[in-house]
């Protein structure tokens, strides 16, 4: 096809592309208006592609410029695009590849991959024929060209390049690709790694075929001059290293060496790529065989990979000491999110905090910061390289790493001991057994490290302390614990905001290892806490509000006594009268108060009114404004997470205040409220509602059981294990629920009883959930035993395996009832796993007086059931420790 653009058309498109280039906001807006005027000429998009690729006369930005506003075009509209239209395009793509300026060739590769990914491969046949024909062009710059348009296909579309739907293009391309490893162009060689390190993860066919030339020729570049290239190849090794271990096998001890030598590369990129090694080869099976003869070798490196460069001292305002009266700039705050209320039961292993939240921030400790660049970096890989070998090599690493540590912790440099006490800090979860002995010494002089003169020692040391909060807390207090709660009282107040962050995480770290163990010190931690609130900026306020939360949650009861009371609340009533709806600061507030509501108790009264009535008003603005949005598409969708934070803090009240709460849930329209936020579309808003649902039925049940009728069907849908989070709290409300309204869950139990069975028999099904599922269905067996019990045989073996985990409670109390009872019901449908039942009885440690006789009672029936003979088989079956436990437990 042959077009020609008009010359007044072509000038009035180049002079809008130069004031698109103007910094000013209002010739910008003219600028977007016009652009959409122009949209509607089906040939603007020739003009835009003519521009790019022919118009050589025009400047490079402008000319790229009409090739990003192209690409954008195709995204919005290219499914409606003229087919002529698009093939001109798409023929003026390929005769640009190679244009003369890397700009333009680049600009031209995004269009041709956002074309080639919008329509599919399969609508240009001749795109990749063309690209791999022109990389034996003579000409570097078409060569070049076609091989970064290939490498941004390759990266765009790894699995379709690999499928019969394009008749496997990768059998020719992969053999290609690896001709050019031994290119004169440090540039293409680059781009052919590039491009076949996009297949490695997938295991494609093809790379799996040619795996050993491929290695080969990784090998033969591995001290090529190229900085980007020796970093393709490190990308490339540690990823093989994922999917291919037994092809690097007879090489690893050479491939151990090399990435030695590159960890300690001068070119940054390299060294962190290499890095991330070390990372990959601690997760194998084979770690500590290989690498152990290079730990000596490994770990020092690693160590001063951990200091803080120039740069980064630069980036971090490091030599700024105080900054605590400077005001924090809105768009340095990350946004922060809400966990959502889960109900967890408490196991014996005890090790779950709610929700069994995951410590992913475990090198949040140094780099992610305001005025830093947060992301990964040599620094903080190499801090989580030496956490993970001290996990694998345990004690075993101690006398490698004690030495550099010695070298660093006390050197007179602060930029090599700060990098020490991090690495003190980062190897404390895998060595713990052996530093105790040290412990003694070093935790003295953390401690004192903490008022070092530099603000970036005083923060990490805030953390390298927390992770040994654990070993502090079990020590005698006046000799740890004491010291050192105050001195991190003294830097939460620091007037370095860096170390102030640091020391809050590090206090709330402490908090929950320490727990009731802070009572003797609650009004001195109280004071300091309540004097940051009024000397803190606007960032690490936020942090305050959740050190204040686990304090609560860590101390419980213990913080409902006046002179607490009257220290803590007022500054927090002070914050909440000023915070206007909107706010999003108003998030972590309402969390903050949803813990002290759980703590306090009845010491909460005094402030609940206002607190419950405004969480009813932020729910029922947010379905208003959704109302509203659905009404007219004009009006913003709301922000849900105000509502879910309301809801939890409503949970936090309940359990908080138990039957207080009932005038207050009279007086309100807190379950119509309730019907709609459970019908809501986002999961989050359902899991905190059927969390309130639960906790208002422990509270309130009158008030919640006219409503039966409705809430059931909606509990019943929710049972969906998809959802995990929903799926729990509507699990456990069904089981609050079923034990307040007794018999009369007759008449719903049909909605729920099915999808309960599929949940406790489905594979993976995550622990919580379990426990959660197999306790219901217990509760519901204990209120309609006729109901249940003949389903026994579809569950018992799961239930019981599920429950002889949990440490006697209330839950497992009501449950096991539930139990016995279907048992006397149908003691045909538990014969087959009866072993498991005597397993799972043999797990409480003190039964109450009437549960413990109605089990002995199932356990003589059974015995008497099967003959002194057949019993006596049946038990000598039974490991030795259950037996005995039966014998001493239940005397059968």
């Amino acid at each position: 096809m042959t077009w020609e653009p008009q010359a007044e058309g072509l000038q009035q498109i180049i002079s809008i592309l130069k004031e698109s280039q103007s910094p000013d906001t209002a010739t910008q807006m003219a600028v977007q208006m016009k652009l959409e005027e122009f949209n509607r000429y089906p040939d603007f998009n020739n003009y835009l592609i003519y521009v790019l690729t022919k118009l050589k006369t025009e400047d490079e930005p402008t000319r790229s410029l009409s090739g990003l506003i192209l690409k954008n075009n195709i995204r919005m509209h290219g499914s409606t695009l003229q087919p002529e239209i698009v093939e001109y395009i798409k023929h003026e793509c390929l005769q640009a590849v190679g244009d003369a300026s890397p700009l333009i060739r680049a600009t031209v590769g995004i269009l041709i991959t956002t074309i080639a990914s919008n329509g599919g491969l399969q609508n240009w046949p001749q795109l990749l024929p063309s690209l791999c024909d022109m990389l034996d062009n003579q000409d570097y710059n078409v060569c070049e060209g076609a091989f970064s348009a290939l490498q941004k296909i390759c990266e765009d579309s790894a699995e379709i390049l690999d499928s019969a739907a394009l008749n496997r293009p990768l059998n020719v391309m992969i053999p290609k690709f690896l001709q050019y490893f031994k290119h004169n162009s440090p540039k293409i060689r680059s781009h052919a790694i590039a491009c076949i390190n996009q297949f490695i993860i997938n295991r494609s066919q093809a790379l799996m075929l040619h795996i050993d030339t491929f290695i080969e020729n990784l090998f033969n570049l591995s001290s090529d001059e190229d900085h980007e290239v020796r970093k393709n190849v490190c990308h490339g090794l540690v990823m093989l290293l994922e999917v291919r271990m037994d092809r690097l096998m007879p090489h690893m001890s050479q491939i151990i060496e090399y990435m030695l030598l590159r960890t300690q590369d001068s070119d940054e990129g390299v060294a962190l790529e290499a890095s991330e090694f070390w990372l990959s080869l601690a997760e194998q099976s084979i770690c500590k065989d290989v690498l152990a003869p290079y730990l000596p070798q490994l770990a020092p490196v690693l160590v001063r990979g951990m200091r803080y460069s120039e740069i980064d001292i630069i980036l971090l305002k490091g030599n700024v000491e105080e900054d605590d009266m400077v005001p924090d700039r809105e768009e340095d705050i990350r946004p922060r999110f809400h966990k959502s209320r889960t109900h967890t039961i408490r196991s014996g292993e005890a090790n779950q905090a709610a929700g069994g939240e995951d410590d992913d921030d475990e090198f949040d400790d140094g780099l992610d910061d305001d005025n830093s660049p947060s992301e990964w970096n040599l620094r903080k890989c190499s801090a989580a390289a030496l956490d993970v070998l001290a996990n694998v090599f345990r004690e075993d690493s101690l006398p490698i790493v004690l030495p550099i540590l010695k070298d660093t912790l006390f050197h007179q440099e602060w930029v090599i001991k700060e990098s020490g006490v991090l690495a003190l800090g980062a190897i404390a979860e895998g060595c713990m057994e052996g530093m105790i002995p040290h412990l003694p010494e070093l935790i003295p002089y953390l401690i004192s490290c903490l008022s070092d003169k530099k603000a970036l020692v005083r923060s990490i040391t805030c953390w390298t302390l927390s992770r040994y909060a654990n070993w502090v807390v079990n020590q005698p207090h006046d000799q740890y614990l004491k010291p050192l709660m105050e001195e991190l009282l003294k830097r939460i107040l620091d007037s370095n905001k860096r170390v102030q962050e640091a020391a809050c995480s590090a206090f709330a770290t402490l908090e929950e290892e320490a727990c009731t163990e802070l009572v003797p010190y609650l009004e001195y931690i109280l004071k300091t806490l309540v004097f940051a609130f009024s000397k803190y900026q606007h960032k690490n306020l936020l942090i305050l509000y959740d050190a204040v939360g686990t304090l609560a949650d860590s101390v419980g009861h213990h913080l409902n006594k006046p002179q607490y009371i009257d220290i803590l609340m007022p500054p927090l009533i002070a914050k909440w009268n000023l915070l206007k709806d909107d706010d999003k600061d108003l998030f972590p507030l309402l969390e903050c108060l949803s813990s002290i509501a759980t703590a306090l108790q009845s010491g909460f009264l005094p402030y609940c009114d206002p607190v419950y009535r405004r969480c009813i008003s932020l729910i029922e603005q947010t379905i208003n404004q959704e109302m509203l949005c659905k009404q007219n598409h004009t009006f913003d969708h709301p922000d849900k997470e105000r509502m879910i934070v309301a809801l939890d803090l409503l949970s936090g009240l309940a359990e908080g205040l138990d039957r207080y709460i009932e005038t207050l849930v009279a007086n309100s329209n807190i379950m119509h409220l309730l019907y709609q936020c459970m019908q809501d579309v986002l999961p989050e808003v359902r899991q905190s509602s059927f969390a309130l649902l639960g906790d208002l039925t422990k509270a309130c049940f009158p008030h919640v059981h006219p409503f039966m009728g409705e809430f059931f069907p909606i509990l019943g849908l929710n049972l969906n294990p998809d959802f995990i989070s929903v799926c729990n709290n509507a699990t456990w409300a069904i089981g609050e629920i079923c034990m307040k309204l007794g018999e009369e869950t007759k008449q719903y139990i049909h909605l729920v009883l099915t999808d309960l069975f599929i949940i406790i028999n489905r594979p993976n099904t995550p622990k919580t959930l379990l426990e959660n599922t197999a306790i219901t269905i217990g509760r519901l067996g204990y209120v309609c035993p006729v109901e249940v019990a003949p389903y026994l045989p579809e569950f018992v073996r799961q239930w019981c395996t599920s429950l002889r985990h949990i440490r006697d409670n209330d839950e497992k109390d009501s449950a096991f009832r539930g139990m016995c009872h279907m048992i006397t019901v149908n003691p045909a449908g538990v014969v087959p796993d009866f072993i498991f039942f005597c397993d799972a009885i043999a797990s409480w440690v003190s039964p109450p007086q009437d549960l413990h006789q109605m089990i002995q009672k199932i356990l003589l029936g059974f015995k008497t059931q099967v003959g002194e003979e057949n019993w006596r088989r049946f038990v000598e079956q039974f490991p030795s420790t259950l037996a005995e436990r039966l014998v001493t437990m239940y005397q059968i």
